[in-house]
């Protein structure tokens, strides 16, 4: 299992982390390219022309490919880093996974809110349990995962799980099978590995309850 809390399969393309010097899953690292005026820039879509340049999805990894000057050892030249590298790369994580939440509620594959979340864990609608994580313990151990460990995610504040679904707030959410679920796995575990959960916020059982005696 990388640090972002993914587990690695054998398909997977996999890339050498700069920082480690180990081959990892594409997944479970953050693609660099040196941008304008030479300067790193974070691919967090992987779409970025250039060669690319992989960091482990780590707070202590990038931090230490910066200050030690990895990326111009990689780059094979001098460049640049933004100062405040790890918070960058986080605060862009963090946006695409409420991005792909927000693009599965409007395809219809995603709801909020303790009835609604509860009501598709008892129906059996729901494959992922999405619970902010700065929502009450009590609150939160009424629901469980639905598939165990690989099936909740709590990396997100209920500030930015909230903008997912054009609300201030929200503390629970789950999602449908299909659709963005992988993806939205795959994001929220390289966010995990930035915030310091390294999978305790990716894949973890919540506590409590059975659903449905929540």
């Amino acid at each position: 299992m990388t640090r972002g809390g993914r587990e690695k399969t054998r398909d997977e393309p996999e890339r050498k982390c700069i920082v480690s010097g180990e081959s990892q899953p594409k997944a479970g690292l953050v693609r660099f390219v040196v941008g304008p005026d030479d300067m790193m820039v974070p691919d967090i879509l992987g779409r970025l022309p250039g060669r690319g340049i992989y960091v482990e999805a780590d707070r202590d990894a990038l931090e230490k490919a910066a200050k030690k000057g990895l990326f111009s050892r990689a780059a094979r030249q001098p460049v640049k880093v933004p100062e405040g590298l790890a918070d960058l790369v986080q605060e862009l994580l963090a946006r695409r996974v409420v991005d792909l939440i927000s693009m599965s509620r409007k395809a219809g594959s995603a709801v909020c809110g303790y009835e609604k979340v509860k009501e598709w864990l008892i129906k059996g609608q729901a494959s992922l349990l999405i619970q902010a994580s700065d929502g009450s313990e009590r609150g939160r151990e009424k629901l469980r995962a639905p598939k165990g460990p690989e099936s909740l995610i709590s990396c997100l504040t209920a500030g930015e799980l909230g903008l997912a679904f054009g609300r201030e707030r929200a503390i629970h959410a789950a999602l449908a099978a299909g659709g963005l679920n992988d993806r939205v796995v795959e994001e929220a575990a390289r966010l995990a590995g930035l915030r310091g959960a390294n999978g305790k916020q990716v894949g973890e059982i919540i506590a409590g309850k059975d659903t449905k005696d929540a």
